[in-house]
């Protein structure tokens, strides 16, 4: 077999924030001879959703020389920024060192496929499930603040707290954000944090009673904020720092003074820590879903051009929930 691929590649390495000018799409011809020694365990899969940062996807396998594979057959896990993905190997746990490929089996009310390329059923989803329910240890009627709360993971965090029986404020940086928030994902308040000069009092004010748990999406000048507002044993899930990825300088750091005498638990983890309850997260979050509880928000991009605007615009606020990338009609 041999395709033409089309792929993204970054120029150089990137200093600060990333710009549509640090990527180039190129060009290859792939080829897989299923015959070949060399080629045991070998597949190529053709990609049709990308998730921009972990590379999370769903694809089509359109060749291949392992015995657990066959042509045809629907797959999710990380593949490249391109056209294919050629897979040598295939790792069978939720490992950074593993290419984590597994065989999709799709619901009977059909799902959107984007909805696995990293979405709400997804390494987002599972992110937010095991970062909230794990991490955090949530009791009804706790007061929880979510930071970049119209982001992939943000998003899901919120409605999971709902349902929970969770008082939960986000914030965001647009007024569309901050009223889907509110008016459509069920949040009891929200605010643009590009509206507010002091943090510690806009918190103190949304929160006049303290917040038991915050979860953490941006660091900085926020996570210090809310640990001067956090709660007696409060709990701090660090899921991202979005306001230091592209700043190397020292920011604000947390009071570790209030963190001692408040006893405050601060936790950071990944998505492949809850490989334990990956079942309970789709179970629960797929009951969710089809009895429309929950609702996936995602901004999705088209074509392998789109790929370097899509992940750029993840450093410009630009997106709205989860940013994926539609490749090919399956």
């Amino acid at each position: 077999m041999e395709v033409k691929n089309k792929y993204v590649t970054i120029n150089d390495y990137i200093n600060g924030t990333p710009m549509e000018s640090d990527f180039s799409i190129c060009e290859e011809t792939i080829s897989l001879s299923s015959g070949e020694d060399n080629m045991i365990n070998v597949m190529v899969v053709k990609n049709l959703y990308i998730s921009v940062i972990d590379g999370s996807g769903v694809g089509r396998v359109v060749e291949s020389a392992h015995p657990d594979f066959k042509t045809g057959d629907l797959v999710t896990g990380r593949l490249h920024w391109g056209e294919y993905t050629v897979i040598k190997g295939v790792g069978v746990e939720f490992d950074y060192d593993t290419i984590l490929i597994k065989r999709l089996e799709l619901d009977p009310l059909g799902f959107p496929l984007s909805y696995y390329a990293g979405s709400i059923l997804g390494s987002s989803g599972l992110t937010a499930y095991g970062g909230f329910f794990k991490v955090c240890q949530p009791k009804k009627g706790d007061k929880v603040f979510v930071s970049a709360a119209a982001g992939s993971v943000g998003i899901l965090v919120g409605q999971y707290a709902k349902l929970f029986g969770c008082f939960v404020v986000g914030c965001a940086g647009t007024k569309q954000k901050v009223d889907l928030l509110k008016e459509k994902l069920g949040f009891d308040d929200a605010f643009n944090y590009k509206e507010e000069i002091d943090l510690n009092s806009t918190l103190h004010r949304y929160f006049p009673n303290g917040i038991d748990i915050y979860f953490d999406n941006v660091g900085g000048e926020m996570l210090e904020a809310a640990i001067e507002n956090m709660n007696i044993f409060g709990r701090v899930a660090v899921c991202g720092v979005i306001s230091e990825y592209t700043d190397k300088t020292k920011g604000p750091k947390p009071d570790m003074i209030a963190v001692i005498y408040k006893r405050i638990r601060i936790e950071g983890f990944l998505s492949v820590d809850f490989k334990d309850i990956y079942q309970e997260f789709i179970s629960t979050t797929v009951h969710h879903l089809q009895t429309g509880k929950m609702q996936a928000i995602e901004d999705i991009s088209y074509g392998v051009e789109g790929i370097p605007t899509a992940f750029v615009d993840l450093f410009r606020g630009n997106n709205v929930g989860k940013k994926v990338v539609r490749i090919a009609e399956d």
